[in-house]
């Protein structure tokens, strides 16, 4: 039996800020931990398998919720690689064709930006829009829980940038290329 009242109420509130010192009050494995002990074996596995990364191929995954976060994150990722391959002058014949505007907006957008950290930032804020708006409005639900832990990922995944250490990787693989190592 689901005990998602019990669940929800250890999760801690968190904000996703471009401060990346700031310590989230809870992580994805003790997250995933929680899920494995408070929830159905079905549903804990689909929080188990949460991913940032969609797969290439749409399937029903049994959670209308997660179908359509893979859905717009695939989506997202499709329009990014056109937007970057016509930019590189390249043809994308093997990206399938998105036609969501408001998710070429973005990409285009992203992909315009001066700085890599600038455009993760923006797309990072882009897909915390998206969560919130397809989120359940029961807060107590398997997919609220699974909203929770996707937004938990992406602030995961924020913390790890760093200006200066991406700046530093840059020179270096730009020197390498260039034959000037040093």
């Amino acid at each position: 039996m689901e005990h998602l009242y019990y669940l929800v109420s250890q999760l801690p509130a968190f904000t996703v800020s471009g401060d990346s010192t700031s310590k989230l009050p809870i992580t994805t494995d003790y997250f995933k931990d929680l899920c494995c002990r408070f929830m159905t074996p079905k549903a804990a596995e689909l929080a188990r398998n949460l991913s940032l990364e969609p797969p290439r191929q749409g399937y029903k995954t049994g959670s209308a919720f997660l179908d359509e976060w893979y859905a717009k994150e695939r989506n997202l990722r499709f329009a990014l690689a056109q937007v970057r391959a016509l930019k590189m002058k390249k043809e994308a014949k093997d990206i399938p064709i998105t036609s969501d505007g408001e998710v070429i907006q973005a990409a285009r957008t992203a992909t315009g930006m001066d700085s890599p950290l600038s455009a993760e930032q923006y797309l990072n804020d882009y897909r915390m829009t998206v969560l919130e708006k397809i989120a359940p409005l029961d807060s107590f639900s398997v997919d609220a829980v699974y909203n929770y832990g996707l937004r938990l990922m992406l602030a995961e995944r924020m913390k790890k940038f760093n200006r200066d250490l991406g700046l530093a990787s840059y020179h270096k693989i730009y020197d390498e290329i260039l034959g000037e190592k040093k």
